[in-house]
C-alpha cells in the first residue's frame, strides 16, 4: 500500500495562457478582449498614434478589477457620441461573471478630436468553470 500526503495542490494548464490554481484558494483566469472601432479609431496614446487592436487583461482574480485607459477619436467629418457593445464571448457563460463598463457619458466628439476613456473590467467573486475567456469589445460612434 502506498500512502501519498499531500498540503498544498499546485495545478497548471497551459491554453492561450497560463492558470494556476491552488486547493482551497482562487483561480487566476487569462484573458485578451478583441477592439472593433466602427468611425472611430482606438489608441492607446493621446497623440493617436498607437492603434490598440486588443487589450490584455492580463491574469485575473475572482472579485477583481482591471483598468485600461485608451484614447478614441472621431475619424469622421461630424461630430459623433459613442456606443459600446461586447460580442462573441468565449466560453459563452463568461459574460454571466465577467463585466466591462466605461467613464464615457455621451459627450459629442468632434471631427479629429479624441477623448480619453478609461476601460473597468470586473470578475465576480463567485467565478466558477471558467479558466480562461475571451470577448470583442465594439466601440461605434454615431451622429
Amino acid at each position: 500500500m502506498i500512502m501519498v500526503t499531500m498540503a498544498l495542490l499546485l495545478v497548471m494548464i497551459t491554453f492561450s495562457g497560463t492558470i494556476r490554481a491552488l486547493l482551497m484558494s482562487s483561480v487566476s483566469v487569462p484573458s485578451v478582449g478583441a477592439v472593433k472601432a466602427v468611425g472611430v479609431g482606438v489608441y492607446w496614446d493621446s497623440g493617436c498614434t498607437s492603434r490598440v487592436s486588443s487589450i490584455d487583461w492580463g491574469m485575473v482574480e475572482p472579485g477583481s478589477t482591471k483598468i485600461a485607459t485608451v484614447f478614441i477619436r472621431n475619424e469622421g467629418n461630424a461630430a459623433i457620441t459613442l456606443s459600446m457593445d461586447l460580442k462573441n464571448w468565449s466560453p459563452p457563460t463568461a459574460s454571466n461573471y465577467i463585466g466591462l463598463k466605461w467613464n464615457y457619458n455621451g459627450q459629442a466628439i468632434n471631427p479629429n478630436g479624441a477623448m480619453q476613456v478609461t476601460l473597468t473590467l470586473s470578475v465576480s467573486s463567485s467565478i466558477t468553470g471558467i479558466s480562461s475567456f475571451s470577448f470583442d469589445i465594439v466601440m461605434m460612434g454615431s451622429g
